[in-house]
């Protein structure tokens, strides 16, 4: 950043476990590029309580609570950006307040199409277009940027697998959130928009085509919480989809076979990091592993950082396509697809396109 150039300020709206355990840590990590100014919870004693955990890094940072301290946030001219971190079912209607205010967005869930319409038909009433970014998005990790890259190396692809085996139990944090237990589709939704994603980023061809039969196995989780899929791509390639919300042998893979090689995303630990191991085979056999550390909320909030910037001062700038709110409109309709397949025992259902 050049010198004289003040740093853009964000506000976090939403001081839940991800909030606390991602957003904060991920702030302090690239607090040179960007200013977290305030906090907000539905309580004071929420939003000063996580004010506190970011203390450190922004010294003065503002706890807001309630509708009045949304208001606040809304009509503060020096914050450009807000990170909305709240339930799925709010979060829409949410960002496009903070949108319709002038304030670039950055959220984790979607409900696609209204949510689209009401912003392509905001009136030009700001210099910029504000941008509308999808967070929590598989399409920054490194290990999925350079599986597209090796996917010209493995020749025509003949089939695809992603296999998840979850781990969703009560053990987990996120096992007794409300929210996602009260909208359609459950965990499978909630947790499958990302392995869709890293999908999609992958294989680089729209999935055309689904036909799924999903259960419901464990009564502790909300239904469905199997779903078993075939899906075709647009290039015609076929492959298998099969998710398991919670299993007693966690594993998650993305595997794609083609005439010259084979390329395999899995999840795992190395020297004590959480990340993705790549396995690139090539037609004489021969194996190249490398292990790519977590760092997607990292590489999406620097993206997000440098196009509020770019666009507060060009009014024409287009954001990164990689966290366009039509991406995860795209991850979505390919779920929901699945979900309405599983519905009519399994008949193929054309996934909606944007």
């Amino acid at each position: 950043m050049a010198a004289g150039d003040e740093l853009p300020q964000i506000a976090v709206v939403g001081a839940g476990i991800f909030a606390r355990t991602q957003y904060i840590p991920r702030l302090r990590e690239i607090a040179h590029l960007v200013l977290l100014k305030t906090i907000w919870s539905r309580t004071k004693e929420s939003a000063e309580a996580a004010a506190e955990l970011a203390r450190d890094f922004a010294p003065e940072i503002q706890p807001r609570w309630g509708d009045a301290g949304l208001e606040e946030i809304m009509g503060d001219a020096s914050i450009s950006a807000v990170a909305v971190v709240l339930a799925g079912q709010v979060q829409v209607d949410l960002s496009l307040k903070m949108l319709k205010a002038g304030k670039h967005v950055i959220q984790a869930t979607m409900e696609a199409e209204t949510a689209l319409s009401v912003y392509n038909s905001f009136p030009n009433q700001f210099p910029y277009k504000p941008i509308w970014a999808l967070a929590e998005n598989y399409r920054f990790e490194p290990a999925f940027v350079e599986s597209r890259k090796l996917m010209s190396d493995i020749g025509d692809m003949m089939n695809i697998q992603v296999i998840v085996e979850g781990s969703m139990n009560s053990s987990n944090p996120y096992f007794n959130s409300s929210w996602r237990r009260n909208f359609v589709g459950g965990f499978i939704l909630d947790m499958g928009v990302h392995f869709i994603a890293g999908l999609r980023m992958m294989v680089g061809s729209e999935i055309a085509t689904v036909s799924s039969i999903s259960r419901h196995v464990d009564k502790a989780l909300p239904p469905p919480d199997n779903i078993c899929s075939l899906f075709q791509l647009e290039n015609g390639c076929a492959g298998v989809f099969v998710f398991a919300v919670n299993s007693r042998t966690p594993k998650i893979l993305w595997r794609v076979d083609g005439t010259r090689g084979t390329v395999q995303i899995e999840r795992g630990i190395a020297s004590g990091k959480h990340g993705y191991q790549v396995l690139f085979t090539n037609e004489n056999g021969q194996c190249q592993t490398t292990f790519y550390p977590f760092c997607g909320v990292n590489e999406e909030l620097k993206a997000f950082v440098h196009d509020i910037g770019q666009a507060n001062k060009d009014g024409d700038h287009k954001a990164e396509p990689r966290s366009s709110y039509v991406e995860g409109a795209r991850d979505v309709a390919v779920l929901e697809a699945m979900l309405e397949s599983s519905a009519k025992q399994g008949t193929m259902v054309q996934v909606k396109k944007f």
